[in-house]
C-alpha cells in the first residue's frame, strides 16, 4: 500500500489529508491498530529517526516521547535508580527491561509535556514497555515490531483505538526531501549527518576532561536536537535528556527553558517533594500537576484557598526559594548540547546554575573567545562540533 488516508491535517478544517509515496512504492509503515492522524505521523516519523540514531550511537535501546513535532524527552536503556523509579511512578513495576527503562526516562524527564505523547521505540516493544505505556496518557507508539502479548496490551488502550504503528527498520528514504509551503515547493538534501563521538574531538577549553559517560550524555543531548524545532538546547545526564528548550527565537531563552526543566527534574528528587502524601485515588497526571505547582509559586495559591485538602493528606510545608536553590546547587556533571553557536556568554552563566560541566556546540560566533573564557572560568569542558542542527 503506497497511500494512507488520514482523518484530517493539522486541524479539522484541513481536508483532505493523506500520506503517500510519490514513487508508487509501498509505505514503510503499517497501522497495526487505531487511526493515526497527520500530527501523529509527523511525531512518529521524527521520533523513529531520533531513536534509531540514539541506538546506533550508543548501542543501547532508545525511546523518545514526542509532542507537537519536538521531543519532550529522549533516553537510552540505562537502569533506573530507586529515586528515579519513584519520581517516574514506576517503582511498583519491579525491574524493567532496558527498553522500558528508556521509555520511563524519556517520559519522566518532563512528564507534564509528555502528557498525551507519541512514543517511538528503537527495538521491538516488549511486555514491560507495553505495561508501562498502557497506564500512561498517550496518543500512540511506533516501533519496528511488537511482542504478541505486548500488542494485546496496547490494543486495550483508548477503548481499542490506541494508535500502534509498525515501521520497516530497513527503510532508507530518498536523499532529497521536499515540502510545500503556500503552494511553493522547497527542496533540500536530507539531514543524514551521523552524530557520533568523533564530533566531540575538538575541545577548545583549558579543561579537556571528557569521560565516556559525558560523551554519551552529549550524544543524548545532540541527537534529539536534530529533531527538535529550532532554536533548541538540551540538557542531559545519565543517559537521558533532562530538559529540552525548543522553538525559541532567542538562544538564551532556549537555555533558560531547558535549564528550568532540568532544575525541575532535580527538584522532584528532593526528599521534601518525594515525601509528599497524596490523597488516595489521585491519578498520576494530577500528582504531576500537584508536584509542578508545589515546586513552583502556584502552591501559595493552593494554600490560600484551602484546595490542598483535595490533593494532599497532610498540608505540606512551603518549599522555599532558599531550599530549592540549595538542592539545585548539588547538580553536577550535566551535559549541554546546542543546535547552533552561543552568541553570548550569558548562556554559559545560565547553564552553570544547573550543574552543566560538559558542552557541545557548533562554534563560529564572533564572540567564541568570550564563551570559551566563561567556560574556563567554571572549569567546563566544551567541544566545537562544527555542525549546526537546525530543524524546521
Amino acid at each position: 500500500m503506497n497511500e494512507l488516508e488520514l482523518k484530517y491535517g493539522c486541524n479539522p478544517n484541513q481536508k483532505p489529508s493523506r500520506i503517500f509515496m510519490e514513487d508508487g512504492s509501498d509505505l514503510p509503515v503499517t497501522v497495526v491498530n487505531g487511526k493515526p492522524g497527520y500530527i501523529n505521523f509527523l511525531d512518529a516519523l521524527n521520533g523513529w529517526q531520533l531513536v534509531s540514531e540514539l541506538k546506533k550511537a550508543t548501542g543501547l535501546p532508545a525511546a523518545t516521547s514526542f509532542k507537537h513535532v519536538s521531543p519532550a524527552g529522549a533516553a537510552v536503556g540505562v537502569p533506573l535508580t530507586d529515586t528515579l523509579a519513584k519520581i517516574y511512578w514506576v517503582d511498583d513495576l519491579g525491574d524493567l527491561s532496558p527498553l522500558a527503562s528508556a521509555y520511563a526516562r524519556a517520559r519522566g524527564a518532563d512528564r507534564m509535556s509528555s502528557f498525551g505523547d507519541f512514543i517511538a521505540l528503537s527495538d521491538v516493544c516488549d511486555v514491560d514497555t507495553a505495561r508501562l505505556i498502557k497506564r500512561e496518557v498517550s496518543d500512540g507508539v511506533i516501533a519496528p515490531g511488537y511482542e504478541p502479548e505486548a500488542l494485546e496490551l496496547l490494543k486495550q488502550k483508548k477503548n481499542g483505538n490506541y494508535n500502534v504503528i509498525q515501521i520497516d527498520p530497513s527503510y532508507v528514504p530518498e536523499s532529497i526531501e521536499r515540502k510545500k509551503v503556500f503552494g511553493i515547493t522547497f527542496e533540500q538534501g536530507r539531514n543524514d549527518l551521523d552524530i557520533n563521538d568523533a564530533l566531540l574531538g575538538n575541545i577548545v577549553t583549558k579543561t579537556k576532561d571528557l569521560p565516556d559517560s559525558a560523551k554519551r550524555a552529549l550524544l543524548v543531548a545532540l541527537i534529539p536536537l536534530k529533531y527538535t524545532q529550532s532554536n533548541s538546547v538540551a540538557f542531559a545526564k545519565d543517559g537521558q535528556a533532562i530538559g529540552i528548550g525548543a522553538g525559541q527565537q532567542s538562544r538564551v531563552h532556549c537555555t533558560r527553558l531547558a535549564g528550568s526543566k532540568a532544575d525541575h527534574w532535580l527538584l522532584r528528587q528532593c526528599p521534601k517533594v518525594m515525601d509528599l502524601q497524596f490523597v488516595d485515588g489521585l491519578g498520576r497526571a494530577n500528582r504531576d500537576n500537584a508536584i509542578d505547582n508545589y515546586i513552583g509559586d502556584e502552591y501559595m495559591d493552593v494554600l490560600a484557598d484551602g484546595a490542598w485538602q483535595n490533593i494532599f493528606k497532610v498540608r505540606p510545608e512551603v518549599f522555599t526559594a532558599e531550599e530549592k536553590a540549595e538542592w539545585i546547587a548539588q547538580m553536577d556533571d550535566v551535559a549541554l548540547g546546542s543546535d547552533a553557536f552561543f552568541p553570548f556568554s550569558d548562556n554559559i552563566e545560565r547553564a552553570k546554575k544547573s550543574g552543566v560541566k560538559y558542552i557541545a556546540q557548533p562554534g563560529g560566533s564572533v564572540r567564541d573567545d568570550q564563551v570559551i573564557e566563561c567556560c574556563d572560568k567554571y572549569g567546563m569542558t566544551m567541544a566545537f562540533t562544527g555542525i549546526r542542527l537546525f530543524h524546521h
